[in-house]
């Protein structure tokens, strides 16, 4: 990597840093540290969801979609927008005008005002195990962009230099930390792709005569999209909306109702159109460059053997002149580190308060922030180990989001909705349906009409919640015969 360019990429992680290091300072308390005083407004709270929710893994992933499928890769980012839309109306006003959840933390304090202790640990465990996960494909990504541009840098390299910069800032800085810079970040990466990244790479494959004339014409299409395909990502993505814990963080730290709806209003149209479109955008030119034969000095010469997650990474590298690679590099990795710190907050928000706050006694003040900084840096540990042992981001994303999907979805809609779910109901729900899309996904079987695991096991927890609560309250009602 030319000099400029590397002291460009290190100017904005040593920013980064900076902004960790200001934060640990106004930190005074676990309530500061993991939901930012609850005094947060609709901007950048709006820019923070965005950036956690599409962040790195979708940036890599999109572009991954758009070099296998071309444009219509788009519509995995359009579920995005319906769940933050439908989310703001829904959920949002009954989250902060509960009065129950008014010093809440994490996503399990739903559960246990009106379900009880037992079924908020088994969704902080649900939950903490899925965000470790994400963790780990966030710093996956961002190896895999490395790796891919800069010359002399391996994977394992990135991952461990990728993974040190998240975890030390968000150890630091905590949510106020995580969400200012994951403005900034928003920032860079659109202004990175749109003024930089898109037009440069779009000239360098030499434009829509070649674009057209290169690729199969279905690559040029929104409608070149399965149903199925489509349903397993609504299925998958839109119910993150309502059981995502960086998401329940982000509620909690907005000042009111309206700050938070806005927030996701504004999180929504970011999705899609702008990101989707910018994403899928970008990995078509790597094809088109991947099919021009533009990569093979860097030893690329089976397309239909190489990973499309890695085209995008490549085309940057060819295409991009000194300078603008190192603005176009701070821009992707802002996405990756956007999504990375926020996934980690998560994991750390629930082994503190739902795990290890309910198994022992934690004292209180600053000893239980520095605990609270104690479990975010373990936890990034394990995540960076973790991301050591996968090969594909967004696969291992969309697994992340189906584990908890199926296990929280139906107990959360339950308890926040309806209200004669039992806590046997939900603890059956949440390992029922959570197991269910493990094993299936594990199994390698061919299901019926090619739908996602996923959709199985929502359909276990809801048939165990509905079941088990149902037979309860029957029992509960029967009258006694004398």
């Amino acid at each position: 990597m030319n000099p400029i360019d590397l002291t460009i990429f290190c100017l904005y992680l040593a920013g980064m840093l900076g902004v960790g290091v200001y934060f640990l300072r106004q930190n005074q308390g676990v309530d500061e540290y993991y939901v930012g005083g609850r005094q947060m407004g609709s901007f950048h709270v709006g820019l923070s969801v965005v950036a956690t929710d599409v962040g790195g893994g979708f940036s890599i992933g999109l572009g991954g979609l758009g070099f296998a499928m071309g444009l219509a890769g788009s519509w995995m980012l359009f579920t995005g927008l319906l769940g933050a839309w439908i989310s703001a109306v829904l959920l949002i006003p009954r989250i902060k005008r509960n009065p129950h959840l008014s010093d809440a933390l994490t996503l399990p304090d739903i559960f246990r005002h009106s379900m009880g202790e037992r079924v908020a640990l088994v969704a902080g465990l649900i939950s903490a195990i899925g965000y470790l996960g994400f963790t780990s494909s966030q710093i996956l990504a961002g190896a895999k962009l490395a790796s891919g541009t800069f010359e002399g840098v391996s994977l394992e390299q990135a991952l461990f230099a990728m993974g040190l910069t998240a975890v030390i800032y968000t150890v630091l800085g905590g949510i106020k930390a995580v969400i200012y810079t994951d403005t900034i970040q928003w920032i860079i990466l659109m202004a990175g792709l749109t003024l930089l990244g898109l037009p440069f790479c779009y000239h360098a494959v030499g434009g829509w005569e070649a674009i057209r004339g290169t690729v199969d014409p279905s690559m040029l299409s929104l409608g070149a999209i399965r149903p199925v395909q489509f349903f397993n990502w609504m299925v998958t993505i839109v119910p993150i909306w309502f059981v995502g814990m960086t998401l329940y963080q982000r509620i909690y730290a907005c000042r009111d109702t309206r700050t938070a709806q806005r927030a996701w209003y504004t999180a929504g149209l970011f999705e899609w159109p702008v990101m989707a479109f910018l994403g899928v955008s970008l990995g078509l030119l790597a094809r088109v460059g991947a099919d021009q034969g533009m990569f093979t000095y860097l030893g690329e010469t089976d397309i239909a053997g190489m990973d499309p997650e890695t085209g995008l990474p490549m085309l940057l590298r060819t295409a991009l002149p000194v300078g603008v690679m190192g603005v176009v590099m701070s821009a992707y990795f802002s996405a990756i580190l956007s999504t990375a710190d926020s996934c980690l907050m998560a994991a750390s928000g629930n082994v503190v308060s739902d795990i290890l706050g309910r198994v022992m006694r934690l004292p209180g003040g600053s000893a239980h922030l520095r605990i609270s900084q104690l479990a975010t840096l373990l936890l990034g540990g394990a995540a960076l180990l973790l991301a050591t042992t996968m090969t594909e981001v967004l696969g291992m994303m969309l697994y992340s989001y189906a584990f908890m999907v199926s296990g929280l979805l139906i107990p959360v809609l339950g308890v926040v909705f309806w209200n004669g779910g039992t806590s046997a109901g939900a603890i059956a729900a949440m390992i029922g349906g959570g197991s269910t899309t493990v094993l299936l996904t594990q199994s390698g079987w061919a299901l019926p009409w090619g739908l996602d695991p996923n959709v199985f096991g929502i359909a276990v927890s809801a048939l165990a919640f509905f079941g088990i609560s149902g037979l309860e309250t029957m029992g509960q009602s029967e009258p006694i015969e004398g």
